[in-house]
């Protein structure tokens, strides 16, 4: 099946995705939350899709019930924001199962895709890429959690500071056969308190690079305007404040975040 990201154009994709009839093709089983995988079919085009339905939500302690699929949506609206296409055309809309999130697939090639978040032996590392975590394996060989210098990614690391993504694990991080970066699975983002939780601490303090801070300072702006009316729906006043906040604070600081010692810094597993 074509690559619908490289095939078809962004308008013509959520035309797709708002209104294409749904056919259930599995369940991801990894998966925390009911996560199904389906093909999407308008007006003669079909692509793959990711159908996360709001009753398949698994009730968490520090996230309202029936929320995360609402919090998906905003997160592809704040990617939409900075320009930087991070997280894959994304709408909510009923379904088989009723109201939920309905995503493009993202078809990674194995034997062509970059590795970009990955355990590496210590001594080995590839040439230009950020140490964030000591490990051994299971005979007490050394090896490190690190991860490529790709701008794309390092886009994606502010992207995840701005939207207070509780669960950037690598295999959330996919890349395409054509280059294309793409984070997925935000339904844990957007709380008022700071949860970053991320395999991306490799730029932890390092200065924001310059076309990020342009884009952070839109973002401010959009906030206050047509943005924050977009996402007041999904998000709560504490949230939409506490998400200008982080925006603010990032600008002021021109670095990007350091771990803090009040949450867990990396998700688990980290791949």
């Amino acid at each position: 099946m074509d690559n619908p990201i490289a095939a078809l154009a962004d308008d013509e994709l959520l035309e797709l995705l708002h209104h294409g009839g749904i056919e259930i093709e599995g369940r991801l089983v990894d998966a925390s939350n009911t996560t199904l995988r389906g093909l999407i079919s308008h007006a003669g085009v079909t692509a793959r899709c990711v159908y996360k339905p709001v009753r398949g939500e698994r009730p968490l302690w520090d996230f309202p019930d029936g929320t995360l699929a609402g919090r998906e949506y905003a997160a592809r609206l704040v990617s939409d924001a900075t320009g930087w296409a991070i997280v894959p055309p994304t709408v909510l809309r009923d379904g088989p199962l009723g109201e939920g999130m309905v995503q493009i697939w993202i078809d990674e090639d194995r034997q062509t895709a970059r590795s970009l978040v990955d355990f590496e032996p210590s001594r080995r590392l590839p040439a230009g890429w950020h140490r964030v975590a000591a490990a051994r394996d299971d005979s007490n060989r050394p090896y490190v959690l690190a991860h490529s210098d790709d701008p794309g990614l390092m886009r994606m690391a502010v992207f995840d500071a701005v939207v207070n993504n509780a669960d950037r694990k690598g295999g959330h991080i996919l890349s395409t056969v054509d280059g294309g970066i793409f984070g997925v699975d935000h339904g844990v983002c957007f709380h008022a308190e700071g949860k970053l939780r991320t395999v991306l601490w490799g730029w932890a303090g390092v200065p924001l690079p310059p076309d990020a801070v342009g884009t952070l300072e839109k973002l401010r702006d959009e906030l206050d305007g047509p943005l924050g009316e977009s996402l007041a729906p999904h998000l709560t006043a504490v949230e939409l404040a506490a998400l200008a906040r982080r925006v603010n604070r990032l600008l002021k600081r021109g670095c990007l975040p350091r771990p803090s010692s009040d949450w867990p810094a990396l998700p688990w597993p980290p791949i």
